[in-house]
This record gives C-alpha cells, sequence and structure tokens, in this order.
C-alpha cells in the first residue's frame, strides 16, 4: 500500500522536537534565542535590539493574518499605536508596573481587533484591505484629537517602571532581556497556534475557504479569532514598544506603520514562523544605520526591497527553506 504523501522537506524534517516544532525549527530557534539572549555582551546596542524585537513580534502578529488566513490587512497600525498609546498612559498616568501597562496594551488591541474584525471578515481581497485602512484612519484621527494621547506631541517621559517590583527597568539591560522575554513568549504562542488544529484549519481557509465551508467549518469565526490574536498581540507589541523609548506618537498609529509591518513580513517570508523576524530585523537595521542619507533613505530601502522581491520571491527566510527543502 501507498504511504502517505510527503510535502516537501517533510521526510527531512522527521518528527516533531520540543515545543511542536520540527527539529531544523528547533534548531533555528535555539539559534535565534542563543543569539539575542548574547548580543548585548557582543557589544550591540540593547534598545536596538529591543526595537527589532518590538517589530518582530508585530510582525509574527501580523503573518498570523495575512500568512495562514490569507487575509491582507492595511490597518495593523490602529492595534500596534493604540497599545503603545493605553501602556504609555497606563504606566505614567495610572502608575500601573511595566507588566500590567503592557497588558492593559494588549486588552485595547484586543477591544479593538473584536468589532474592527467582526466588520471586515465581511468582505475579501482588496475590499477587507481598504475596510481595515478605513477603520485604522478613524483610530488615527482619533488619537489626533483625543486628549489622553497629547495630540502630535503624544505621551512623552513614560517611565520603564519596576517588573513585579523587584527588577528595575531602568538599565537599557534590564529592559532588553524584559523585552526578550515577551518576544520568545509571543513567538512561541505564534508557533503553538499556527501548528495546532485550529491552524490547520486557517490554513485550509487560505487555501480554499469554500471547501472548508463544506466540510463544515465555519470559516467566519476562525477568522475573526485570527484576527483578534493577531490585533491582541500587535497591541502587546507596540505596548512593550512604548516603555522600552517612554514615548508614544502618532507615527505608531499612522497608515504607514501598517505598510512598514507588511514590507516586513513580505521581505522576511509570508507564511513562515521566521520570517517576520528576519523581516523586521533587516528593515529596522536598514532605518538604523541608513539614517544618515536623510530624506533619501526611502528611495535607498525602496530599490533594496525591489530587489529582495525580485531576487526572493518567497521571501529571504522562505527561499532559504525551499533551497534546503524545509518548512522554517
Amino acid at each position: 500500500m501507498a504511504g502517505p504523501v510527503l510535502e516537501p522537506g517533510q521526510a527531512q524534517e522527521g518528527k516533531p522536537g520540543p515545543f511542536g516544532f520540527t527539529r531544523p525549527q528547533f534548531a533555528l530557534f535555539s539559534a535565534m534565542a542563543a543569539f539575542f539572549a548574547a548580543a548585548p555582551f557582543l557589544g550591540l546596542y540593547e534598545v536596538f535590539l529591543a526595537k527589532i524585537l518590538c517589530f518582530a513580534l508585530f510582525a509574527c502578529a501580523f503573518n498570523l493574518l495575512i500568512g495562514y488566513v490569507g487575509l491582507l490587512s492595511f490597518g495593523h497600525a490602529a492595534y500596534f499605536g493604540m497599545g503603545s498609546y493605553v501602556a504609555g498612559h497606563a504606566a505614567k498616568v495610572w502608575g500601573l508596573p511595566p507588566e500590567l501597562a503592557i497588558l492593559c496594551g494588549g486588552l485595547i488591541g484586543f477591544a479593538l481587533g473584536l468589532p474592527f474584525g467582526w466588520l471586515a471578515i465581511r468582505r475579501s481581497g482588496i475590499y477587507f484591505a481598504m475596510i481595515t485602512l478605513a477603520l485604522a484612519q478613524m483610530v488615527f484621527f482619533f488619537c489626533l484629537q483625543a486628549r489622553f494621547t497629547g495630540g502630535e506631541d503624544g505621551i512623552q517621559a513614560i517611565p520603564r517602571g519596576v517588573l513585579f517590583g523587584v527588577v528595575d527597568l531602568g538599565p537599557d539591560r534590564n529592559v532588553y532581556f524584559f523585552v526578550l522575554a515577551v518576544f520568545l513568549a509571543g513567538f512561541l504562542l505564534v508557533h503553538r497556534i499556527v501548528h495546532s488544529p485550529f491552524g490547520q484549519v486557517l490554513k485550509a481557509i487560505r487555501e480554499n475557504e469554500p471547501r472548508a465551508t463544506s466540510l463544515g467549518y465555519r470559516t467566519d469565526d476562525y477568522k475573526l479569532m485570527a484576527f483578534v490574536l493577531s490585533a491582541t498581540l500587535s497591541g502587546i507589541a507596540g505596548g512593550t514598544k512604548a516603555i522600552v523609548f517612554g514615548i508614544a506618537t502618532l507615527t505608531d498609529v499612522h497608515w504607514s506603520m501598517s505598510g512598514e509591518v507588511v514590507l516586513m513580513t513580505l521581505l522576511g517570508g509570508l507564511g513562515t514562523v521566521f520570517g517576520p523576524v528576519a523581516g523586521a530585523a533587516i528593515i529596522v537595521t536598514m532605518q538604523n544605520y541608513l539614517a544618515g542619507f536623510g530624506a533619501w533613505v526611502t528611495i535607498v530601502q525602496g530599490a533594496i526591497f525591489v530587489v529582495c522581491v525580485l531576487a526572493f520571491r518567497a521571501g529571504v527566510i522562505g527561499e532559504i527553506g525551499k533551497a534546503l527543502k524545509l518548512r522554517l
């Protein structure tokens, strides 16, 4: 009798390893975690690394929606930005510790994602994207006018606080390892979601929604749950970023932030576990080291992006995975 059909690279990967990773994935995860844990001791700037991790978590949350459900949102800056504002307000005005302030950022992402997702999933394709963009612009203008956001000045001098009443996050190294812990927890959560039975249904919806419906799955419910999960993680990423940098501004909720996370995900590899992390690292690094070019930085970024899209059609990690016949 013929055995089950294997996906490309499945024979080489073998049985799943710890936490549901395949062996290559677990090896890559271990290498990634070891690098970020050792990076501050290798002379890399902790705040720069923390920024990479904040945006990597944001990109992983976005990839959960576009990479595994096939829904392109142009409005994820709404959840990232509001998470940043609410976490900053909670830490500065309410005096909450950083862990609770970031949790508030996640809660506002959930609170916005539920009604916004309920409205947006009723359409698909470009109509879904335009609805999410319109909703995000409503949030942007709310933040521009609301008193608690500080308008164009934003919320400044946000205190990092004391983690669990024990660890002072004032030193950059302390706050960096806190951000690393948040990122790793979020990364493992996203990995667990996409490799669970729930995640398999999401992939089925992405590949053929009418067939998934015919099999008895209520696809709108699954899409809404994925949307809310993505929005909640985006809010946590925004809240973490506000705590690290001590500021929340309109840039966080501007439509260009939504475009930036799309760029990160496409550049790293759509629908791959590690792609958004690589994409975020590339984009943030370019922004940091190309800042000397001034206004030309966007042109340089655009040129690099065009080259990467032409050379790496599946993204950097996607192409590496295809070359090695592995799912990364």
